[in-house]
């Protein structure tokens, strides 16, 4: 069974960075993609970002192009958010996604505030 682990949420002010880890339970995972959604308080899960795990092609929500940057290590078959630029509206529990073949795997979540 395989989990996907989040880490590095918590609280910044309005411009800071934060940078969110997502850690596959297993080695050699070689998802097709990985990606990261968010969701606010009363609003529906959106689209952050993704890439491509063999090209490594990113895509960005245009909420945050040019704030974050996704990125992967495959030999600890982990994806990163480099979150800069925060803002209040950036507030939202993030959560990591995988598609292998036909599974999709999602993580718990971590929460992210922004506030000054």
């Amino acid at each position: 069974q395989v989990q996907l682990v989040e880490s590095g949420g918590g609280l910044v002010q309005p411009g800071g960075s934060l940078r969110l880890s997502c850690a596959a339970s297993i080695s050699s995972f070689s998802p097709n993609h990985m990606r990261w959604y968010r969701q606010a308080p009363g609003k529906e899960r959106e689209f952050v970002a993704a890439i491509n795990w063999s090209l490594g092609s990113p895509y960005y929500a245009d909420s945050v192009k040019g704030r974050f940057t996704i990125s992967k290590d495959n030999a600890k078959n982990t994806v990163y958010l480099e979150m800069n630029r925060l803002k209040v509206e950036d507030t939202a529990v993030y959560y990591c996604y995988a598609l292998r073949g036909n599974a999709e795997y999602w993580g718990q979540g971590t929460q992210v505030t922004v506030s000054s």
